[in-house]
């Protein structure tokens, strides 16, 4: 349904204007109809204007992830696309270097795109890409805003190989946009957009050693050269990226286990899943009894464990103020198809049927933390964030049609 304004005027002649799609300074491609009609009496004649945008049911829905460099942002996209059904894959004929995903119903798309200064632009100013000098928090917002708003923009290409910005690429309106990288909850103007929010909190000591495994493995860097570059970004991540985590619906916080006295390996994970009350379509998942303090040791005969085991805790807590349940898993699995013993008891998870979460973590058991936490919660918050839709689209389809007069 549409949602139409309608103005009245005294006017001696009755017009209609149609515009045609433009594209604005800020890469919008804008689209406008306005229909004049005369109603004609004895006394005057008048004309009406009737301007009609799309409803409300037909806006996106905006999705933030914030996370450093290096911490697991791009598994989280893969689970997340994957609970809504659909591959998701760069741009089809466009820049073989862009950082869109797109699927049936999610499009992401990098922030990294709206630095303003390319890799040399950086070094001559000597700020790192955590800096909100090097980004262009204007156009963000804006764009960001526009898609919403069901328009859709010639977004930038930040190119991570040659460090250049390249020519922009059309974004259309998707059902669902995320928006993922170091700044979505930066600017409040952005952060007003979300209809969700998630931050990864990864601590310093696994933080350093997945980006050893990624870095060295993946990109050729020396120890030396991550041990140098985390070191000069923590300065700036301390003062723009972590803060961001205070205002995040939901928090994975990944740490050492405790259940291995003084370990320095990090193979092990601690990982928390912090959840915030109040939230508008979103309701925390528990362990058996809500709003209770709960720590369970499920290993035995229905859940095989290796050394150091599984501990589970759940219960009420604050984070930055706010009222939150947190529901933490120290340990990692053995065998995923057991996961289902786990499943049963937790409460709130949104799933289509008995199993889901299990049948998600199975169909990506090649995944980084598929054997501990971090999959699970992602994918318990991939669920989360399905039924956080249908329930916004649901609701804006049942909206009345609102009706203004001048």
């Amino acid at each position: 349904m549409a949602v139409c304004t309608v103005y009245t005027a005294q006017s001696l002649n009755s017009t209609c204007s149609i515009s045609t799609p433009s594209k604005s300074h800020l890469g919008f491609h804008q689209k406008q109809v306005i229909f004049y009609t005369k109603r004609t009496n004895r006394t005057r004649s008048s004309t009406n204007a009737i301007t009609c945008s799309a409803a409300d049911e037909n806006k996106t829905v905006v999705i933030g992830l914030a996370a450093d460099s290096g911490c697991g942002k791009s598994t989280f996209m893969r689970r997340l696309t994957s609970v809504f059904g659909g591959a998701a894959e760069p741009p089809k004929g466009g820049n073989p270097d862009s950082n869109t995903l797109i699927s049936d119903t999610t499009t992401v798309i990098c922030l990294d795109d709206y630095h303003s200064l390319d890799r040399t632009g950086r070094k001559e100013k000597g700020v790192t890409a955590l800096d909100p000098r090097a980004n262009d928090f204007d156009l963000m917002y804006e764009q960001v805003k526009a898609i919403k708003d069901g328009i859709a923009v010639d977004k930038p290409i930040y190119n991570h190989v040659s460090g250049l910005l390249d020519p922009p690429e059309l974004i259309k309106p998707p059902k669902i946009l995320v928006i993922e990288g170091l700044h979505p909850m930066y600017d409040e103007r952005v952060r007003e957009l979300l209809d969700f929010s998630i931050y990864l909190d990864i601590s310093n000591e696994v933080k350093f050693a997945w980006k050893i495994q990624r870095d060295m493995a993946e990109r050729g860097h020396s120890l030396e050269s991550i041990k140098a570059s985390i070191e000069a970004r923590k300065p700036d991540f301390d003062a723009y990226i972590d803060p961001q985590k205070q205002y995040a619906d939901a928090v994975i916080e990944v740490l050492p286990t405790q259940l291995i006295p003084d370990d320095n390996e990090g193979k092990v994970l601690r990982v928390r899943l912090i959840m915030k009350e109040g939230v508008k379509n979103f309701n925390p998942v528990y362990l058996f009894d809500e709003g209770s303090t709960i720590s369970w040791i499920p290993c035995g005969r229905k859940l095989t464990c290796s050394y150091p085991g599984i501990k589970f805790t759940y219960g009420p807590d604050t984070y930055f103020g706010n009222e939150v349940s947190v529901l933490e898993m120290d340990g990692q699995f053995d065998r995923l198809d057991e996961l289902i013993y786990v499943e049963s008891h937790l409460s709130n998870l949104s799933t289509k049927f008995y199993g889901e979460v299990t049948q998600q973590m199975l169909k990506h058991a090649d995944f980084p933390g598929s054997n501990n936490g971090t999959g699970f919660f992602q994918t318990i918050v991939g669920l989360k964030i399905r039924d956080l839709y249908e329930q916004i689209v649901a609701s804006r389809a049942g909206a009345p049609v609102q009706t203004a007069k001048a």
